[in-house]
């Protein structure tokens, strides 16, 4: 190992997330999972009690709890220990401005999904960054299971031929809950506009299994038709959408995404057909993953099996036959990207890094801005 690498950690610092909610812990047990990166910094909360129980449960010392992100950004580029990189846990409408004042002050950005509420904002964070020679990854969670980094070297080998068909779902019921509890009031910022952008379920569920789906075949998609549905009517952005896409090289998929599915927490999907044999994965499931080929017994791969990949294997953490999870996951970006930070500060950057970058970022923008576009044109065709 380099020893630049071995001796020394990145610092980092995190905007939302603070105690009491859900996905800034996520983000926060798989930064520290690798013992890459030691969190030093923080504007947690809108809320001063909050934002101070935040710092003080995370370890965070006093003076490096900020009250805004924007003084933050400002006081860590001005200090010698000041933090390597910043993560966004906001919710949409404030990625844009919280990821172009770090970038604008040094500062690397790994970011929620969406990237941004537009293309163009995406695009003008890319642009900062390079200028800037910095790094921005964002979060597509689902995508770095062990068994998806299989199937991707599965099907880069050839083992099921030339992918023709691809299936994928993202079903949830949170708005149903919602609703139950509170007919037709849209409390959720999900369901705001101003806050989520111009898509609720396919910018916020959606984004991920479109990514899946790029992440194992490694396609690019060339056009997409979506359709989507409302409840209730009055809703001001979608609660489901059906999307066709059509691929570089002529593999066709739908994807189906819903937060109304009663019955279903986070139940992703993924069917991939090729001309040899298929592949699917759960996330019910996510240890597993099923291999059909022609006119063979059916294959059930599970992880740190050593049958798999090495790629694979590496990403997973504990011995065959023990359930590894959602903060692994995380884990998994995070040890890839302070990889990737920690050899630019080495000099020793390889380019072979594995996860999701900036321009996975933008065109996530590209495809949703797609989607919607479609949609609103009576579903028609739209180029990405």
């Amino acid at each position: 190992m380099d020893p630049v690498r071995k001796l020394r950690k990145l610092n980092f610092g995190i905007v939302g997330g603070g105690v009491g909610g859900n996905i800034g812990k996520s983000h926060l047990r798989g930064a520290l999972m690798d013992n890459q990166a030691v969190l030093v910094a923080g504007a947690f909360s809108r809320n001063p009690e909050r934002n101070q129980a935040s710092g003080d449960l995370w370890g965070v010392s006093q003076d490096r709890v900020y009250p805004d992100y924007a003084m933050m950004a400002a006081a860590e580029s001005q200090r010698k220990d000041g933090i390597d990189f910043v993560i966004i846990v906001t919710p949409n409408h404030l990625h844009y401005p919280v990821a172009k004042v770090f970038l604008e002050h040094g500062i690397n950005v790994a970011c929620e999904k969406p990237f941004t509420l537009t293309v163009a904002e995406a695009e003008e964070l890319c642009a900062i960054a390079r200028e800037k020679d910095l790094e921005i990854a964002i979060t597509y969670t689902y995508a770095h299971y062990p068994m998806i980094r299989q199937a991707r070297s599965l099907i880069r080998d050839g083992v099921i031929g030339d992918v023709m068909e691809i299936v994928a779902e993202y079903p949830e019921d949170w708005q149903m809950l919602a609703q139950n509890q509170k007919p037709d009031h849209f409390s959720n910022w999900f369901s705001d506009p101003a806050m989520a952008g111009e898509s609720s379920v396919v910018g916020g569920m959606g984004i991920h299994a479109w990514y899946l789906l790029r992440a194992m075949t490694g396609l690019q998609e060339e056009k997409v038709i979506a359709q989507f549905g409302y409840y209730p009517k009055n809703a001001p952005l979608e609660s489901n959408a059906r999307i066709l896409l059509r691929y570089q090289g002529g593999a066709q998929g739908v994807l189906w995404t819903s937060s109304t599915a009663i019955g279903h927490d986070c139940t992703i999907s993924i069917k991939i057909f090729g001309e040899k044999g298929s592949i699917e994965w759960e996330h019910d499931d996510p240890t597993r993953l099923r291999v059909a080929l022609v006119d063979q017994p059916v294959q059930i791969m599970t992880c740190e099996r050593a049958y798999l990949y090495p790629e694979a294997r590496a990403m997973s953490r504990l011995p065959a036959g023990h359930p590894e999870g959602f903060y692994e996951a995380f884990a998994n970006i995070y040890r890839e990207f302070c990889r990737h930070l920690l050899d630019k500060k080495a000099r020793t950057a390889d380019g072979e890094y594995y996860y999701p970058d900036m321009q996975t970022g933008l065109d996530g923008m590209k495809f949703i801005a797609a989607c919607v576009q479609s949609n609103r044109e009576d579903n028609v065709w739209v180029r990405i």
